[in-house]
């Protein structure tokens, strides 16, 4: 599957962020996208995952060549589109065994019924432990008194349970510990060996990537992408900042 975003202009409440966008991100790629604060970069994970706060102007987002622009966020999941949120949510009175249960249900439909419940919390408790985090955590409330860095993790163990073809991690990285960097990096990149999800992760800095070891990396200004280029683009702006990279590739 290919995710490609095709000059897309987006906003909100009469505000446009998203200023001609252009994306391709394959299975089996890891993509960094990073930007200075305001730059759109979390907007252009939620509109792609369909959030309906944002409208989209013109432009599209297709899926193997197929427009998602009609389709709600739950339809896109079921297409193969993951988002794992910069701000993660609490629900009490929801287990992350039973939340996870039913998402996959969801996405999967008759096929995922095949997968019994014992065999389904196995592979559950297999994640959490992939993720460092102990098995009781499948009887917790979702993400309910969970440590901001727990909660980062939950969110990659919903990525390796639900098995996407394509991912966005929105600052993942944020909040975390050096440790957990290294513990989620090494998740998502098995994820992506094993599995081949293709993988678009927004971050501010070059950390994790030093473990994810990106494929392409994007730089955005203004609700567009305007360099992109390999790892080494990461380790650059590492240096000389996003000032540099302003006055290196957009001063005229």
């Amino acid at each position: 599957m290919k995710l490609e975003v095709v000059d897309l202009w987006a906003g909100t409440e009469g505000k446009t962020i998203l200023k001609g966008l252009n994306l391709r991100v394959g299975q089996g790629e890891v993509h960094a996208l990073m930007g200075p604060n305001g730059s759109g970069k979390s907007t252009a994970a939620y509109v792609i995952m369909g959030h309906p706060k944002y409208t989209v102007e013109r432009g599209d987002i297709l899926l193997d060549g197929e427009s998602v622009l009609n389709l709600t966020p739950d339809q896109r999941a079921k297409k193969g589109l993951f988002l794992a949120f910069q701000y993660p949510i609490e629900i009490s009175g929801v287990t992350m065994a039973n939340f996870l249960r039913k998402a996959f249900l969801s996405v999967y439909g008759e096929e995922g019924k095949k997968v019994s419940p014992s065999e389904f919390h196995r592979r559950l408790v297999e994640n959490f432990r992939l993720l460092q985090l102990d098995e009781s955590f499948t009887r917790r409330y979702l993400n309910e008194g969970f440590s901001g860095g727990e909660k980062k993790r939950s969110e990659i163990v919903q990525m390796v349970t639900l098995r996407p073809k394509i991912a966005i991690l929105d600052e993942t990285d944020s909040g975390l510990d050096i440790d957990s960097v290294k513990v989620v990096a090494a998740a998502v990149r098995r994820a992506v060996d094993e599995t081949g999800v293709g993988v678009l992760v927004i971050t501010h800095y070059a950390r994790i990537l030093n473990y994810l070891k990106p494929d392409y990396v994007h730089v955005m200004y203004d609700g567009r992408i305007v360099v992109s280029g390999g790892p080494e683009l990461a380790q650059e702006l590492e240096r000389v900042g996003y000032k540099g990279i302003e006055e290196k590739y957009l001063s005229s």
